[in-house]
């Protein structure tokens, strides 16, 4: 029987030409030409490191590694992680055919992603420890203690998609790197200060000693997830493929508005919901609305996840992010917060039907779908500019959260309502490159709203709180949102 190398070379020689010495030679080209674009920066980055210990930069950085291994670990969780091409999905992975040989490829380019992003994560965390001598070996020992991290944490989510008990094994990785996350945060401004100042200036030989650990424990792990891929059910394997080939479909016509309608379609499809009676006292477009708040009720998990992720922009400032990264995860995780309520907004910009049966009209119904996202953003934004107030001082910044909610709420109903990407447009000449304005407008659709109704709190952060912006910001974010509502225009 002929394996998945035969099977695949005879299909390439039969539906596409042999590649050339000239189709080589654009690879490597290619491949040059990112080496030659890229090192600069990582140069600009080693030369930014920084040489002594900062207590509170180390517990904040540390911090932030522990959120986004644990993130990328959760998103590998329900991508698969292991899945193959459409073509592979209906014809190989169903075949008699040794199951390691069939997904070899995939797992290439999992190891690859693993390399490239734990570099990166090495380079992050000696970015948040400094490195007070020989900063050469530092800086190998983080990059391969960042390699590590994350070809441990593949081969566990492998693992965990091969056998329920190693699922259950990544759940619990994940809460231990919430729980990491927010003991470092607070040993960052407590009274373990101490001990991260001694991580962070620990000797060479323990960096050494400690990276050498990691990387057998990694090793063992790729070693078993290899052994546990022969065992990976087909069906597993399928449905990561569908889920991997909408993403790609998404990003090859570029439309990425596609994958929220995936997401929240697969959320619903497996649960069965209880029927519950209708509010007799809804009447309108009141009633229409009130099926976005008890969505959101259904979904406990998602508003915890927004609750906790309002100590991102305290974090980005002490890690050394400034108030300029601190306003852009600010900005970012309102926006995306107050998004999320506006699921209703979206399924009636594709499709109005239920509104116009309970005879809502269109600016009543969009006022009263304003509400939610309004309540949501106001709320993460106050949490959120409470803790920046207490790591930098300056405001009281939290007064501004509910103010900047109408404009947020705005902001988040345009980005639900908007349009497709329009690829007609044509393509823009910047100093980087030829860019195409219609995915350039359909990212800033919503954002440019948001951005525009809090102006005075944008002038407020950059020169202090005042009576006179307070008032302004709350008159402005109002008519903002009021304007929007009254020409109810998908965007």
């Amino acid at each position: 029987m002929s394996g998945p190398v035969e099977i695949r070379s005879f299909v390439r020689v039969r539906g596409r030409r042999r590649r050339t010495w000239s189709d080589r030679y654009v690879t490597l080209l290619s491949l040059g030409l990112l080496v030659v674009l890229v090192a600069p920066l990582i140069g600009r980055a080693v030369s930014a490191l920084p040489g002594d210990v900062d207590p509170a930069r180390a517990g904040a950085g540390l911090a932030l590694i522990a959120l986004l291994l644990a993130g990328s670990l959760a998103l590998a969780r329900v991508v698969g992680p292991v899945g193959v091409s459409a073509a592979d999905a209906a014809w190989l992975v169903l075949s008699p055919l040794p199951r390691r040989g069939v997904l070899a490829r995939t797992l290439l380019v999992l190891v690859v992603a693993c390399a490239v992003g734990g570099a990166a994560l090495g380079l992050a965390l000696l970015s948040a420890l400094g490195g007070p001598d020989a900063l050469a070996l530092r800086l190998l020992a983080s990059v391969v203690l960042g390699m590590s991290w994350t070809l441990g944490g593949m081969a566990t989510a492998v693992l965990a998609q091969a056998s329920q008990p190693w699922d259950g094994r990544l759940t619990a990785v994940l809460a231990s790197l919430v729980v990491v996350a927010v003991a470092v945060a607070v040993m960052g401004t407590g009274p373990g200060q101490g001990v991260l100042s001694g991580i962070a200036s620990a000797p060479l030989a323990a960096w050494t000693a400690v990276a050498s650990v990691s990387a057998a424990v990694a090793a063992g792990l790729a070693g078993r997830a290899w052994a546990a891929v022969a065992r990976i059910p087909a069906r597993a394997i399928l449905d990561a493929s569908t889920r991997a080939g909408l993403v790609a479909d998404a990003f090859v016509v570029m439309d990425p508005g596609s994958l929220t309608w995936i997401a929240e379609d697969a959320h619903w499809r497996s649960r069965v919901l209880r029927s519950r009676a209708w509010p007799a006292r809804l009447r309108g477009a009141a009633a229409v609305a009130w099926l976005d708040w008890r969505r959101l009720a259904r979904r406990p998990g998602l508003l915890a996840l927004a609750a906790a992720t309002t100590v991102l922009p305290a974090l980005a400032a002490r890690a050394g992010g400034g108030t300029a990264g601190a306003l852009i995860v600010l900005a970012a995780g309102a926006l995306t917060v107050a998004a999320t309520g506006a699921a209703g907004a979206r399924r009636d910009a594709g499709d109005a039907a239920l509104a116009r049966l309970f005879g809502a009209g269109p600016r009543a119904l969009l006022a009263s779908r304003a509400v939610l996202p309004a309540l949501l953003g106001g709320s993460w934004s106050t949490l959120a500019l409470a803790g920046l107030d207490i790591v930098a001082p300056g405001g009281p910044f939290w007064l501004l959260g509910g103010l900047c909610a109408p404009a947020l709420a705005a902001g988040a109903l345009r980005m639900a309502r908007r349009r497709p990407v329009e690829h007609a447009m044509p393509v823009m000449d910047t100093p980087f490159g030829s860019v195409p304005l219609g995915p350039v407008l359909w990212a800033l659709a919503g954002a440019d709203l948001a951005v525009l109704g809090c102006l005075p709190a944008l002038m407020a952060f950059a020169g202090g709180v005042t009576g006179p912006l307070l008032a302004a910001q709350a008159v402005w974010g109002a008519a903002v949102l009021a304007a929007y509502c009254a020409v109810p225009r998908r965007a």
